[in-house]
């Protein structure tokens, strides 16, 4: 039978203080994340949309058993934006409806499909005009990172004031493009019907929670 051999308590110790010394170099050299929640590294100035990385998801509940998720991606537009006077931040941004996306081909299409024999299309139809989005005034939050922007929402040919919360979620220098960059994360609720999408109701819901991230780039 093998005799377990007992260490001295101070090599108990000195071991995993060695372990932990010779583990500092490494993560020493690990590279820091570029962009951070830290409002100092935000400049005033005019930003674009980075299209690669802004995006809007939706959900609509199906037939009361679940949700479902869909994507609009490609978001342009522009931010303008001084740190030191919040209230006055300017957005504009463009969706392109055309691009809407789904888990599946079949309702991805349908989304998409035109109207039968001169009828109104069931959703958004086959050739539709790009959303967009323009604020109208902006509330900042308490916190010093949050804000109540409120705007005009055009889509399907319709506008219609919603307010978006939006929340600052980091700045710093984009190592690819060497942009400084500031990114957001927001939350909205729109009625389809407000915006004559009526297909389904009120076995697929009317009210649709949008869920926005988005990055602006300074050029």
């Amino acid at each position: 039978m093998t005799k377990l051999v007992k260490l001295p308590r101070t090599l108990k110790v000195a071991l995993p203080l060695a372990l932990i010394a010779a583990a500092a170099p490494m993560v020493a050299q690990m590279p820091e994340v570029p962009g951070k929640a830290d409002k100092s590294r935000v400049t005033a100035g005019t930003y674009t949309a980075d299209p690669a990385h802004s995006l809007v998801g939706w959900q609509v509940n199906h037939f009361g058993f679940n949700d479902y998720f869909g994507l609009f991606g490609d978001v342009s537009g522009t931010l303008t934006l001084d740190p030191a006077n919040p209230a006055a931040a300017k957005v504009s941004v463009k969706i392109p409806v055309s691009k809407v996306i789904t888990a599946n081909a079949g309702l991805t299409a349908h989304l998409l499909k035109p109207g039968a024999e001169g009828k109104a299309a069931d959703f958004f139809g086959a050739a539709p005009a790009d959303a967009t989005f323009v604020s109208t005034s902006v509330a900042p939050g308490t916190d010093g990172v949050s804000a109540a922007i409120t705007g005009d929402l055009t889509l399907n040919g319709v506008t219609k004031p919603v307010t978006v919360n939006a929340v600052f979620s980091g700045a710093g220098t984009n190592p690819f493009t060497k942009a400084a960059t500031v990114g957001f994360h927001g939350k909205a609720m729109i009625k389809r019907s407000d915006f004559n999408v009526k297909y389904g109701l009120p076995f697929v819901s009317d009210e649709v929670p949008l869920n926005i991230t988005i990055a602006f780039e300074k050029k």
